[in-house]
């Protein structure tokens, strides 16, 4: 066994998971920049294992398993949109709303 694979074990093995919820699209992009959510998965330890495309973070990540009927765990590709770009894009809709209702 590797160093690596020896401190992850260190760090990772008896753990529980508590929660597995995945990321709003709020804090994937305020987070990480990224366009789509990962879930998350929650440990006993207060450890959250969050997948990435790539080791340089590039992109939520899928998980592989070898649960049948649950193959892999997806990434949630809704449009994700920044706190600002939903406030330009809520102030927009309230405008042509108002136009539209005045017209």
């Amino acid at each position: 066994m590797d160093k690596f694979e020896e401190q992850l074990n260190k760090r990772l093995a008896g753990r529980t998971i508590k929660k597995v919820k995945w990321l709003s699209a709020e804090d994937s992009q305020e987070f990480f920049g990224w366009d789509f959510q990962p879930c998350e998965i929650h440990l006993d330890d207060g450890t959250i294992l969050t997948p990435s495309a790539d080791d340089e973070g590039n992109n939520a990540g899928a998980i592989f398993t070898n649960i049948k009927g649950f193959e892999t765990i997806p990434v949630d590709r809704r449009p994700v949109l920044s706190k600002k770009m939903k406030k330009v894009y809520e102030d927009v809709k309230k405008q042509i709303e108002r136009e539209v209702n005045n017209g």
